[in-house]
């Protein structure tokens, strides 16, 4: 479903992410993309994050949500986030194996320290199956190293995508 007017987000996969590091084999390896405008990624689920019979586990539905907010607040807003408060609505079952697109984007900048944010889960077919908004606290690299959220590594593997105050 990746488009050429998408360009990719740069994650060097240095890290352990359960969502998208390229190198964690038993987690999603969620690629990131943007217009300039929203963040998206293609991911199909496999197999061993089922919940009832053949179906995507909620939990995984609301990890992709956040996580594609995540890397809007990264890639949009230039700073390192925390999620504070995500709010889910399931609008369709999903099924292990299903190609997926997630959406998303910045729906308000309430301070330089806050913003919400909002995501949507597509199907192959771009029936809307889930739909996320959520909270997040924002901390510059640095600040987020003194946090203790970042190592040096991370840092110096985020910081072109980051502001440098």
């Amino acid at each position: 479903m990746q488009e050429d007017r998408f360009k990719p987000v740069p994650n060097e996969g240095n890290h352990r992410c359960f969502a998208c590091s390229p190198m964690n084999a038993s987690g999603l390896q969620m690629a990131v993309f943007t217009d300039e405008e929203s963040v998206f990624s293609d991911v199909t689920v496999p197999d061993h994050l089922c919940g009832w019979g053949d179906m995507v586990h909620g939990g995984v539905i609301s990890t992709i949500l956040d996580e594609i907010m995540g890397w809007g607040v990264i890639y949009l807003l230039k700073k390192i986030s925390l999620t504070q408060s995500i709010t889910v609505d399931f609008l369709k079952s999903v099924k292990i194996g299903t190609p997926l697109r997630a959406i998303g984007r910045v729906q308000e900048k309430r301070t330089k320290n806050e913003a919400l944010m909002e995501s949507f889960l597509y199907d192959e077919k771009e029936t809307l199956c889930a739909r996320a908004a959520g909270t997040f606290a924002l901390a510059s690299g640095r600040a987020a190293k003194r946090m203790g959220v970042l190592d040096d590594d991370l840092l110096a593997a985020f910081a072109p995508l980051l502001e440098q105050t």
